[in-house]
């Protein structure tokens, strides 16, 4: 069985590297907010896509999951997966208390 430690790369070349492409990204979310090229809708859709794109690096890079078995990587997935259908269920829900107008 060979350690993974000893195949990851040590040197934080690849940090910077990710660093200023997560700096970019969030220097590209901000000018579309305020310029507003796009309508709303597309504008939330390529904000969600910068958004994950922002996430996967930071998971895979700075939480060292890139370097990780490919089980604990499907464990972070399916937890992932499982969270956001639980708030798409409760999400549900608050628009139909909102449209019944209680407090």
């Amino acid at each position: 069985m060979h350690n993974i430690a000893a195949i990851h790369d040590e040197s934080k070349a690849q940090y910077y590297w990710v660093w200023g492409a997560l700096l970019i990204l969030t220097g590209i979310e901000v000018v579309l907010a305020y310029e507003q090229f796009f309508t709303p809708v597309h504008m939330l859709e390529v904000l969600m896509v910068l958004s994950l794109v922002k996430a996967a690096l930071i998971i895979a890079y700075f939480m060292h999951l890139k370097f990780e078995i490919p089980l604990m990587r499907f464990m972070l997935m399916a937890a992932i997966v499982a969270c956001l259908c639980i708030m798409c269920i409760f999400f549900a829900d608050a628009v139909r208390v909102v449209k019944l107008g209680l407090p």
